[in-house]
């Protein structure tokens, strides 16, 4: 390819991307809205979000967990959150005695509470192990919210609140996940420590 070619596709790429970006917020703003005061409630009652997926999807839960641990933009305490997808002892353990499908809902049940968040990430929406997971939170009382792309696959069964990024093309939805996971970061932070 040409440099001036290459320059084109970027630029091509970025206006996809920011189309899909706005309509993504068009679409879901008032339901990110309703997630985010959902989890302050959460938060305030000494509740925690367990934050799961796999692949990049994996890497948004451990990021999402790291924003909400530490700190997002303000010097402030740090908010309850677990990324199920760190500990590769447990995942490995789980995988190789029982089945792949089942490494995050064991550790929903070892971990999870009645009244706590259960956040469930896959561009595809129909990732077995994210499905699974979702099913056992909601057995167990937890709110089930799921982040996902084009009509959300089987997950839209098992979620409370599910955000859709309104693309079918997996880097599309996963720029959508990542603009959520810092909206939902930095409004959470703003609504918890507005002091």
């Amino acid at each position: 390819m040409k440099k001036i070619t290459l320059k084109k596709k970027i630029f091509e790429i970025s206006e996809i991307s920011r189309k899909v970006q706005k309509e993504f917020i068009e679409l879901e703003g008032e339901k990110i809205i309703k997630v985010v005061l959902l989890a302050k409630r959460v938060i305030s009652k000494k509740g925690k979000i367990l934050i799961f997926g796999n692949g990049g999807s994996a890497a948004d839960a451990q990021h999402l967990a790291a924003e909400l641990v530490n700190r997002f933009k303000k010097e402030r305490a740090p908010m309850p959150a677990i990324a199920l997808t760190t500990d590769t002892s447990i995942l490995t353990a789980i995988a190789n005695d029982y089945d792949f499908s089942e490494v995050f809902s064991k550790q929903i049940l070892a971990l999870g509470k009645k009244g706590d968040i259960a956040l469930g990430i896959s561009t595809s929406g129909k990732s077995s192990n994210v499905i699974e997971a979702l099913k056992v939170a909601k057995k167990l009382g937890l709110y089930t919210v799921g982040l996902s792309g084009g009509d959300g696959g089987l997950m839209k069964d098992f979620c409370d609140y599910l955000i859709l990024v309104p693309s079918r093309e997996t880097p599309r939805i996963q720029e959508g996940h990542l603009l959520f996971l810092h909206i939902f970061s930095e409004l959470l932070e703003e609504l918890i420590f507005q002091d």
